[in-house]
């Protein structure tokens, strides 16, 4: 009975597993082969600028419902309850904040990456610390992702662990490496309506096998698996309604609001409008999703009851139990155990995929082309294939390192909540406060990140000796809801446990306030050292970088007071204050600054001509409103 149960793939299985695989490489292989064929760095990493609202959101679900997400949401509702689903509350402020306040700066400047806006806002060295953060929480958490599920897989199925890595890695590195972001916002189209299919096949089987929706209910009433609103402000509490609805809303916004790999997808769109409506549809998707891991974690609850898999030593965790369980539904079924596979691989593969093409672009745009102004079109675009397939191989390596870790695997998962923190905070820095200058963005940047790493590594080891010291507790890995950010955490649940003091009540945080603990500890240092440091002053921001919302705020002060905080001056005028020349000039400046291409071919000069007529049709004045010839120019410095 201690034995853990394997459950096998039939040949169908198999061949639907297959078809994902395959479907996604063509999708790649088409857009290499068809309309710019890849040939620039505009259309390979910014898909031309041209998507519509329905592939930036659909990408936007899909790059965050990790297929971690997809295992660990059911069981954190089959062992907690439902008070998780109150997350769904944070996404109201995570999704609103990015489409009224980041998406128009970082549009309206033209960037390519996000951490250009750092070097406008503060300068060049600001700009590749934030570069090389990013990279650095990327690499670790794309390893993992490729191994989690592949580990999971190939303990309940005997599925061939480094088949699933090697077929999966090798597949999204081509169609990555090949049909640049265009392909990586199509194949995350079509892996969400994989991942839809896959958790509502299971979720309906299961409910008819558990005798009904409403059975599932009352059983899951009867095993108190339904939760009210838990109100307790204690921040040391593990999942409350401040935790979920608040902290969350932190977590969202490192995610949603500064994230590369989300704001490549923004500035895809092909217009702002389009980027902020692709914002508004993401809100009900996610909510959607939450749901099906919630009902999922109730159909395991109403088919196992308090006797789960776990506990009978079928399984050695969470995320194999999901896993056992699908297996078990679709046990008479064939071709539906693959159906699911196949969903919780779509989720893998979007997250990896958008992984690469973000890395490949912040190397590029932030790292290289700085450096080397004079490179041609082709060169770039050659390189820029060469750092997503280098990438790619990067990432496979990472999950042979992940599956030498162990244990170790939650601490990596960690380190991505522990870097999305301070990440947001220096961009809010940035955006709210126009006196912190580069010298406060600095030392906030590292005071954050060497707080985060502190509390999130004494955590983890407390919650170690802990449990190698008290063998009755039991420890359970916290989903990671789609979010790349949430920190993978042991939990303990013991009896009575005394509340911790001092540093442990520290390290006793619950992991859903980490980003939000972080982010602020790099605002509040950031401006305690630009005020000793010399703030900045209004004259000396780039026009355009500074989001006007302490001026709104503080409008019971006198101008001279408000001029001296620096926060008169507006994102952008009123329209009726635009004058046609300034408006022609910053237009003709902003087409230079986003589409300066010396060696283009003659052909792709006219396409990109017309291109950036349409696109900048209905953007144009907003992209005059927050340009100004100074700022053009710093753009133009860095995009080329």
């Amino acid at each position: 009975m201690g034995e853990i149960v394997q459950m096998q793939f039939s040949t169908v299985d198999y061949v639907i597993f297959a078809l994902l695989l395959v479907a996604s490489a063509g999708i790649g292989l088409f857009y290499a082969f068809s309309g710019g064929r890849q040939r620039t760095t505009q259309e390979f990493l910014m898909a031309d600028r041209s998507m519509s609202c329905l592939p930036v959101s659909l990408s936007l679900l899909a790059t965050f419902q990790s297929a971690v997400a997809i295992l660990g949401a059911p069981s954190e509702v089959y062992t907690f309850g439902t008070q998780y689903w109150f997350l769904g509350c944070s996404y109201f402020l995570g999704l609103l904040i990015p489409a009224h306040i980041f998406i128009p700066i970082f549009y309206r400047l033209r960037l390519s990456s996000a951490y250009e806006y750092l070097e406008l806002r503060f300068n060049k060295t600001v700009r590749i610390c934030g570069t090389v953060t990013f990279i650095f929480q990327m690499v670790i958490y794309m390893g993992v992702v490729l191994y989690a599920p592949a580990l999971a897989l190939n303990v309940v199925t005997g599925f061939d662990l480094w088949g699933a890595v090697l077929a999966m890695g090798l597949v999204c590195t081509l169609y990555t490496a090949l049909g640049g972001l265009k392909a990586v916002m199509w194949t995350d189209v079509f892996q969400t309506v994989v991942m839809f299919v896959g958790q509502l096949a299971v979720i309906i089987v299961g409910a008819s096998q558990a005798g009904g929706i409403g059975e599932v209910w009352r059983k899951a009433t009867n095993g108190s698996r339904i939760s009210g609103l838990d109100l307790n402000p204690d921040p040391l509490e593990r999942h409350t309604f401040w935790t979920l609805g608040v902290g969350g809303v932190f977590l969202m916004l490192a995610l949603y609001g500064v994230n590369q790999a989300q704001v490549q997808r923004y500035l895809s769109a092909r217009s702002e409008k389009e980027a902020v409506m692709s914002c508004y549809v993401v809100f009900p998707c996610q909510q959607i999703v939450l749901c099906l891991g919630c009902l999922m974690g109730l159909v395991m609850f109403a088919r196992y009851g308090e006797d789960s898999p776990l506990d009978k030593g079928y399984v050695k965790t969470n995320d194999q139990m999901v896993l056992y369980f699908v297996m078990d539904v679709f046990r008479d079924l064939p071709g539906l155990p693959g159906l699911f596979v196949a969903c919780l691989f779509s989720g893998a593969l979007s997250t990896i995929s958008s992984a690469f093409n973000s890395l490949a672009t912040v190397t590029m745009e932030d790292l290289i082309k700085p450096y080397f102004p004079n490179m041609t079109e082709a060169k770039a675009t050659l390189l820029s294939k060469g750092l997503a397939l280098a990438y790619g191989l990067v990432c496979l390596a990472m999950a042979y390192i992940a599956s030498l870790m162990g244990s170790v695997l939650q601490a990596a998962f960690s380190i991505f909540g522990m870097v999305g923190g301070p990440l947001l905070g220096l961009f809010c820095l940035g955006i709210f406060f126009p006196w912190a200058n580069s010298i406060g963005a600095l030392v906030g940047l590292f005071t954050g990140l060497a707080m985060a790493f502190w509390i999130g590594i004494g955590s983890f080891v407390m919650r170690m000796s802990a449990s190698t010291s008290a063998p009755l507790l039991n420890t359970t890995a916290l989903p990671l809801f789609g979010n790349m950010t949430t920190a993978v955490m042991t939990t303990l649940v013991s009896t009575a446990k005394p509340r911790p003091t001092g540093v442990e009540a520290l390290y006793s945080l619950s992991y859903m306030w980490y980003s939000a603990h972080n982010s602020t500890t790099v605002v509040v240092v950031g401006l305690i050292v630009s005020f000793l440091t010399g703030p900045m002053k209004e004259k000396e921001l780039t026009p355009g970088t500074v989001f006007p919302v302490l001026g709104t705020l503080l409008f019971f002060l006198p101008e001279r007071y408000r001029e001296k905080l620096c926060c008169v001056t507006p994102l952008t005028p009123k329209p009726k204050e635009i004058s046609t020349q300034p408006y022609l000039m910053a237009k003709k400046d902003s087409n230079g600054a986003a589409h300066c291409k010396d060696d283009s071919v003659a052909e792709d000069k006219e396409t990109e001509g017309d291109r950036t007529r349409t696109q900048d049709g209905d953007l144009g004045i907003k992209i005059a409103l927050s340009s100004s010839p100074p700022t053009t120019q710093t753009v133009q410095e860095t995009s080329l």
